[in-house]
């Protein structure tokens, strides 16, 4: 895989069905805002939000999208478990923690 860079903008989408619905201006459109639709300036912060906010329901149905690519929740976890992740992750405990595994 190539690195990854967590400094790059990214947008968090609730599904992967919103986040093919509301493209990239890039690819042609400018995106509405869906509900639960979050952009961050940085892709460790959206990360974060999504391992550490986002209710543990959610969750499985998130996406990222960084550059183009789309980014599933087994995506995030590994991104945000990686060595390489920049920012001091919060000890998981209780529900969350359980149903994010």
């Amino acid at each position: 895989m190539a690195a990854f860079d967590y400094n790059t903008v990214a947008k968090l989408f609730p599904t992967r069905s919103e986040a093919q619905l509301f493209p990239s201006p890039r690819r042609g459109r400018r995106p509405a805002s869906p509900v639960g639709y979050g952009r961050f300036a940085r892709a460790a912060d959206a990360i974060r939000f999504a391992m550490e906010e986002l209710p543990p329901e959610l969750l499985p149905g998130a996406c990222l999208e960084v550059d183009e690519e789309i980014f599933d929740r087994d995506d995030m976890l590994r991104l945000y478990e990686s060595d390489e992740y920049p920012l001091v992750r919060r000890a998981r405990t209780g529900e969350h923690a359980r149903k994010v595994k």
